[in-house]
């Protein structure tokens, strides 16, 4: 039987046999992107190098990517959905195209060699075609070559097989690897259009083969690229026979350890129960990877800092359906740090800070819900004078969209006093509230390849100056701490312990708009990383850097290692700007600045 740690080391050692270099996965926080709040997919760290930007590693590129997606959060807890997961990946950025990626993908699944998947129980899909694009018949082809039968080949239309960055830019065809996961052997002419619920996607392969200029369109790519995603939790669930993702070593000690914390209930025993198990599982993991990450956030009431509430507070009020009354998310936290640390050592690193913040929140969590039971309490007396003894669902919903008061408890309070509450009118509020909250999340999830337009190009640029600018006007200890960009502003956090007086602010604005006015020419080298600190030049503490870096310098005034974007001279800027300057955190400060 193939664990999780044999398939993500299998992976990466047949695609360094194929020549691509191992690259480390990156932050589950993505740098300069202001489309999305943590990374999403295994490509979302590699957008420059997809957008045609050098690698230092080379064409041919293999990592392991943990991400995040919290659009589907409301359906965690069935046996497949994950808030957090890990993409296996492999890239080829201008140097081979479908056919040798389709055939490196179906070596790896079938051969003796690797992961020896029974042939037969494959199917993939292609794009179909429409009035946009032709249908993919080189994908089609290159599966036949490799022995796909024609009847486990589904053509299906873009809204299955079209990749795109957005309205514009960078998009193509994918084929998508599909396994038999209905009973016996799959039958004649079965795949993923003519019998959807029986096959599971495990791999998609997207061939970047155009660019989309408007609406009707598309100009071939220069340099056509690949992007390839394997889910290692599914793959595993495949590799050892089993139906479920929490089946697998990757859930089952977490699953132990929150069972242990519920009076050793008995995993199986309840449906009702499995299902709280399983939110509080993937939470606690998705939870303790985003808080340990080199980058970690808090809790909050903003941004992923809010998200990752949402998931912690969840995992408390699903522990309390199982019988857990007290603090209990440091027990499974630990089993997901000891289990996961050999492939992310930053979960060891910030094993305190995880624990810490566990129990903060469940804490601040246990208080919340106190304040709820004291807010119902005082509602009673009224609800009392109701005959109907029915507790209206926009007072119910007002509980949960104030005082973030489960409806679950609602209603036993309600229960307790021989009312109920009405549950429809409380779910038609809930899904206002959903819808509201999904748009804005369609926007901020839309991220990838959304945000490296000429503008953002720029104020990254900018932020090389205005660091080098507040170390020289405020002192070496300045390091970057965060930053965001958007096109319309740039804010950059960093170490400092006091406000920023507006003399500082005047010295570090006018230094940077006298680089700007010098027009420093921005060169690019690649080199070894220990070379480029020894050069003088800046890195991000706690980055995850390869051992080749690129280094980007501004003229004899900045030296930094980053990935890019940026502009070839610093006079294309414009004039620089700070617009305010505030607390971030304790010790770090905030600026936002803008080009005009």
């Amino acid at each position: 039987m193939i664990t999780s740690n044999e398939l993500r080391r299998k992976y990466i050692d047949f695609f360094k046999s194929k020549g691509h270099a191992e690259i480390s996965g990156k932050s589950l926080i993505p740098e300069n992107d202001p489309t999305v709040l943590f990374t999403t997919a295994g490509m979302h760290p590699l957008v420059p190098y997809l957008l045609g930007e050098p690698h230092p590693a080379g064409k041919r590129l293999t990592d392991y990517q943990k991400c995040v997606r919290t659009g589907d959060i409301d359906e965690v807890g069935d046996p497949a959905h994950l808030t957090c997961f890990e993409m296996l990946g492999n890239w080829s950025l201008g140097d081979y195209f479908k056919k040798e990626s389709i055939a490196f993908s179906y070596e790896f699944l079938i051969s003796k060699d690797w992961l020896a998947l029974d042939p037969r129980m494959i199917s993939v899909t292609v794009f179909a075609g429409d009035e946009n694009a032709p249908r993919d018949e080189d994908s089609a082809g290159f599966w036949k070559a490799v022995g796909m039968p024609e009847d486990r080949i589904a053509y299906l239309p873009a809204s299955d097989n079209w990749w795109a960055a957005g309205p514009t830019g960078p998009c193509g065809p994918d084929t998508e690897i599909f396994f038999w996961v209905g009973g016996g052997l799959p039958p004649a002419g079965s795949n993923k259009g003519t019998d959807p619920g029986n096959w599971m996607e495990i791999w998609n392969n997207v061939f970047m083969q155009f660019n989309r200029v408007d609406e009707k369109t598309l100009v071939k790519l220069p340099a056509q690229n690949v992007d390839t995603g394997m889910g290692l939790e599914r793959t595993t669930t495949i590799l050892q026979g089993k139906t479920s993702v929490y089946q697998t070593e990757v859930f089952q000690p977490i699953i132990a350890a929150i069972c242990a914390s519920a009076g050793g209930y008995v995993y199986g025993a309840d449906p009702e129960k499995d299902r709280s198990v399983r939110i509080v599982a993937d939470h606690i993991r998705s939870s303790t990877f985003i808080i340990g990450d080199p980058k970690g956030v808090l809790p909050s009431n903003v941004g992923a800092g809010y998200v990752l509430r949402r998931l912690l507070r969840r995992a408390i009020r699903h522990g309390r359906k199982l019988g857990i009354e007290g603090s209990f998310l440091s027990g499974p936290a630990t089993v997901v740090i000891d289990n996961f640390q050999l492939a992310y050592p930053e979960l060891a690193d910030n094993r305190a800070k995880i624990l810490e913040a566990l129990v903060a929140e469940e804490n601040k969590f246990l208080e919340t819900l106190k304040t709820g039971e004291h807010e119902f309490e005082k509602m009673l007396p009224n609800l009392l004078k109701n005959p109907q003894k029915i507790m209206s669902g926009r007072l119910a919903f007002k509980l949960y969209d104030t005082y973030g008061f489960p409806i679950e408890l609602t209603e036993e309070l309600a229960a307790e006093s021989g009312m109920k509450v009405n549950r429809e009118e409380f779910d038609e509020a809930f899904k206002k509230h959903q819808e509201l909250s999904r748009a804005g999340a369609d926007q901020l999830f839309k991220g990838g390849l959304a945000d490296h337009s000429e503008v953002s190009t720029k104020y990254h640029t900018a932020t090389h100056l205005l660091q080098e600018a507040l170390t020289r006007v405020l002192g070496p200890h300045i390091a970057q701490k965060g930053s965001n960009i958007t096109t319309e502003r740039l804010r950059f956090d960093f170490s400092h312990t006091a406000p920023v007086t507006k003399e500082e602010l005047e010295k570090v604005e006018a230094l940077v708009n006298e680089q700007i006015a010098r027009d420093l020419p921005v060169t690019m080298e690649i080199m070894k990383l220990e070379e480029a600190k020894a050069s003088g030049a800046r890195a991000l503490f706690g980055e995850k850097y390869e051992e080749n870096v690129k280094v980007y310098t501004m003229g004899d005034f900045s030296k930094e290692v980053c990935g890019g974007p940026h502009v070839e001279r610093t006079g294309l800027l414009g004039k620089f700007r700070i617009q305010k300057e505030q607390s971030s955190a304790a010790g770090v400060r905030r600026i936002y600045a803008v080009l005009e």
